[in-house]
C-alpha cells in the first residue's frame, strides 16, 4: 500500500483533518523562509493533538545538527527530513545524536540525480522537482530506481492516482496540492487521500 504524507501542516484544524483522514505521515516545516513555517512551540502543541498512529516528520533546511536532534529528542518529531545541502557527513553526525529515521530529499532534473539519491545512506529518499515548487518533474527518470522512495513535486488530486498506478512509490508527499489560497483545504486533503487509497485497491 502506498503511504501518504500530508506536509506543511500548521494549524489545529489541519491536524484535526489529518486525524480523520489517517495518512501515515504529516510534515512540520521548520524552514523560516517557508510560508508553512512553524516554530518549535507551535509544532509541540500540534504534535500533542496528532493521533499516535500518524508519524510527524520534521522538514529542515541546513539546520544545525543539535537543533534537529533536540527536536527529535523531545518527541516533537518522529522522523527527520533533510531538504537542504546536508551531505553524508551531516547524516552520519546526526545518527550519533538521534536514532530517528532520516529522509533525504533530492531535486531531480536528470538521470544523474537519481544515481546520487540511490547512494544516499539515509533511511529513505524523497524525490522532488525542487524546494517546494509544487511542480512535477519527468517521472520517466524514475523507471530504474531500485530503492523505495517518497514521490513529491506537483502532486494533487488530479494526478496522484496515475502516479501511484505508474510508479508504485513507497509514499507520496503533498503540500501545495492540498491548499487553497495558501492554506490547507480539508476537502482537497480528503480527495487526495481518497485518490491514493482508491488506486491501491485496484
Amino acid at each position: 500500500m502506498t503511504k501518504i504524507k500530508l506536509c506543511g501542516l500548521s494549524r489545529p484544524c489541519d491536524i484535526e483533518a489529518a486525524n480523520e483522514l489517517k495518512p501515515e505521515y504529516i510534515g512540520f516545516v521548520f524552514a523560516p523562509k517557508s510560508r508553512r513555517y512553524v516554530t518549535t512551540d507551535e509544532a509541540r502543541r500540534l504534535k500533542a493533538m496528532l493521533s499516535p498512529d500518524i508519524r510527524a516528520v520534521g522538514v529542515f533546511v541546513n539546520e544545525p545538527l543539535e537543533a534537529v536532534a533536540e527536536m527529535a529528542g523531545q518527541n516533537i518529531i518522529d522522523i527527520v527530513q533533510l531538504h537542504g545541502d546536508e551531505d553524508e557527513a551531516y547524516i552520519a553526525k546526526l545518527r550519533e545524536l538521534t536514532h530517528r529515521p532520516i529522509i533525504r530529499a533530492f531535486r531531480i532534473s536528470a538521470g544523474g540525480d537519481i544515481e546520487n539519491a540511490g547512494h544516499c545512506t539515509a533511511d529513505y529518499i524523497l524525490l522532488d522537482s525542487g524546494a517546494g515548487t509544487g511542480t512535477a518533474f519527468d517521472w520517466r527518470l524514475l523507471q530504474n530506481v531500485e530503492r523505495p522512495y517518497f514521490l513529491a513535486g506537483g502532486l494533487g488530486t488530479d494526478n496522484v492516482g496515475s502516479a501511484v498506478e505508474a510508479l508504485r512509490p513507497f509514499a507520496v508527499d503533498v503540500s501545495s496540492g492540498i491548499e487553497t489560497d495558501g492554506v490547507k483545504d480539508k476537502t482537497k486533503m480528503a480527495a487526495f487521500v481518497a485518490a491514493v487509497r482508491r488506486e491501491d485497491r485496484i
